[in-house]
């Protein structure tokens, strides 16, 4: 059986993440939410989203990327919410067999106030 690879990224709040006023956990989202919007419109962000329902609460988001895990891992800790502190970045290749997932390409939300739009 072939397989395809995929790059998946954890996004996980570490045990000493910083505590942060309202305002500026707000500020820090968007700019986390709009850096992420960037990397799907590069191309590099193929899927990604908040985990919700999860055993582990450290555990916040999960991304497929489109490029190696290396990369992968560079443009993650690019995000200003883990330069923070706040999110730390576990990279990982996924296996799945050959053609089994595919995905759309769609706009992405750029701010939390986009999120509460609809």
């Amino acid at each position: 059986m072939k397989f395809d690879q995929h790059t998946l990224v954890l996004l996980v709040r570490p045990a000493a993440a910083p505590e942060l006023s309202e305002e500026e956990a707000d500020a820090l989202q968007d700019a986390h939410l709009a850096f992420r919007a960037d990397l799907r419109e590069q191309g590099y962000l193929v899927a990604g989203g908040p985990l919700l329902d999860q055993d582990d609460e450290r555990l916040r988001g999960a991304s497929v990327m489109s490029v190696d895990p290396e990369t992968a891992r560079e443009l993650c800790s690019a995000d200003r919410a883990v330069r923070a502190g706040r999110l730390a970045v576990q990279v990982m290749t996924w296996m799945v067999p050959a053609g089994n997932i595919r995905f759309e390409k769609v706009s992405a939300p750029r701010s939390v106030a986009e999120t509460d739009a609809d």
